[in-house]
């Protein structure tokens, strides 16, 4: 099939088709400045304040799942096939408030007003799928909106109370949905997209096979999932990022297998993807999960660009260590699969070749006897990276510790293992005594650095303290979860 040359998407209730879409060009930019929908409004541009959000659906399994995400750091062209809503298209009976909208007025949530759009679509989002949520609900779909005003009292009581002011049966992305989903289906041909001006163009693959191939002929490429770390590259360094392959429409990469012994993922699973399979299976990771990022971060960045950008301070690859992941890596068609710990080679450095990506990630289900914990320090506590993370396993039998895995974040070049804090663990009894001896271990296994996140001497104690803590409370009883 010869490539289309144009993105198609609904925005709002237009059908829209944009030929040489750059693959630096912002959904934000094209909102604001090319359709003048100045509603959805550029804060910081990078992710972090949600005065920007916007929803995005897309199609799964015959629906559509409506998700907050970032604009400012949204490609335009990875809306290809997707229904994009802004705040202008909120409306309710009759041409009044939208009930969220309503909401916001009546409890005077809105203070100067900048951040109040992105607010609203937030809890849009929320109100669509819990029309009734608790504080804590409310408190982790606002993790990616900042109020400088600090008047977030207001806003949560509007949360509670928009039911109060229509139901979301009545709301028109609800009562449109198999519409709009047939409209989306139809834009869908199933080809290649090459789209944008020479150096700065986007590639959209046609299906997984199709990436392979496109990324080996041309291995100099960069690959955007979520583009929430690319997405800075751009609008924070000005860096080129063309040809740029978009990935985020592939749903072969988005797949998720519940097998006996392991559970295996496509690269592009997003948080929000596999929050149903932590909560299911690893309930001892969840609140580290929900810690990761914003809402609007966690819809769109995946948990294979987590592990391929290789950060030192990436959130997930402490905890997968832990529980002892491996991962593929795929070039056209060969594959090899290597431990997760082994594909972190130094600072920058993966044991990845040119044409080669990220294909699956498999991570086996905690065991009898394992207990399991991922913990984070950062200066604030939701959507903030990491000044120090750490994923812990250990297994016991009969009172004695007879496998251990401690993986930290943050204290060296790539995230890594403490082999002699392990050593110092192992096929000793469960007790304070072996977990202060690791502790004392850990200068050996790490010389951190400093800056603008952390000493190096905070991080050494923080990351001794946290197997300490880990002792603690699986000691005394608390917040213990073992696989029966």
């Amino acid at each position: 099939m010869v490539p289309r040359d144009e993105i198609r998407f609904l925005l709002n209730d237009r059908e829209i088709a944009l030929p040489e879409v750059a693959a630096t060009r912002t959904l934000l930019d094209f909102l604001r400045l090319d359709r003048r929908l100045t509603g959805t409004k550029e804060g910081c541009a990078e992710g972090d304040c949600g005065a920007c959000t916007v929803l995005v659906g897309r199609p799964e399994t015959g629906t559509l799942r409506y998700e907050p995400v970032n604009a400012c750091i949204r490609f335009l062209a990875s809306v290809e096939g997707c229904h994009v809503v802004t705040v202008e298209h909120l409306s309710g009976e009759c041409g009044a408030l939208h009930p969220v909208q309503q909401a916001m007025v009546a409890e005077h949530g809105s203070q100067c007003g900048f951040c109040t759009p992105g607010i609203v679509m937030a809890l849009y989002a929320l109100w669509m799928q819990v029309p009734e949520p608790d504080e804590a609900q409310i408190e982790q779909a606002l993790q990616g909106n900042l109020c400088r005003c600090t008047g977030y009292a207001p806003i949560i009581r509007a949360a509670q109370s928009a039911t109060r002011y229509g139901t979301p049966d009545a709301d028109r992305l609800v009562a449109e949905r198999d519409r709009v989903a047939a409209r989306l289906a139809a834009l869908r041909d199933g080809a290649r997209v090459v789209t944008g001006p020479g150096e700065d163009r986007a590639i959209l693959p046609a299906d997984v096979d199709d990436f392979a191939e496109v990324l080996a002929d041309t291995p100099n490429a960069t690959i955007v999932a979520g583009a929430t770390d690319v997405g800075l590259w751009v609008t924070k360094f000005l860096r080129p990022i063309g040809p740029a392959i978009f990935i985020g429409h592939l749903d072969g990469l988005r797949r998720i297998e519940l097998g006996d012994g392991d559970i295996r993922i496509g690269a592009g699973v997003s948080y929000s993807d596999f929050a149903p399979v932590i909560g299911a299976h690893f309930p001892c990771l969840a609140d580290y999960w929900s810690r990761i990022a914003g809402w609007q971060v966690r819809n769109a960045g995946t948990i294979g660009g987590n592990i391929a950008n290789g950060s030192p301070i990436g959130d997930t690859p402490p905890a997968l260590i832990a529980l002892g992941a491996e991962i593929t890596l795929r070039h056209r068609d060969a594959r090899r699969t290597l431990p997760l710990e082994a594909f972190f080679v130094d600072y920058g450095k993966q044991d990845r070749g040119p044409g080669e990506f990220v294909e699956e990630i498999r991570i086996p289900r905690i065991a009898p006897g394992q207990i399991v914990t991922a913990y984070k320090v950062s200066k604030r506590r939701d959507e903030d990276i990491s000044s120090v993370a750490a994923g812990f396993s250990v297994t016991l039998h009969e009172g004695q510790i007879i496998a251990c895995r401690l993986a930290y974040g943050g204290m060296a070049a790539t995230p890594k293992r403490a082999a002699r804090a392990e050593a110092a663990l192992a096929g000793q009894p469960w007790g304070q005594a072996a977990f202060e001896k690791a502790m004392a271990a850990l200068v050996q296994d790490f010389t951190p650095l400093s800056d603008m996140r952390a000493s190096a001497a905070y991080r050494m104690r923080a990351a001794q303290n946290l197997l300490l803590r880990f002792y603690l409370e699986h000691e005394h009883g608390a917040a213990i979860r073992l696989s029966a």
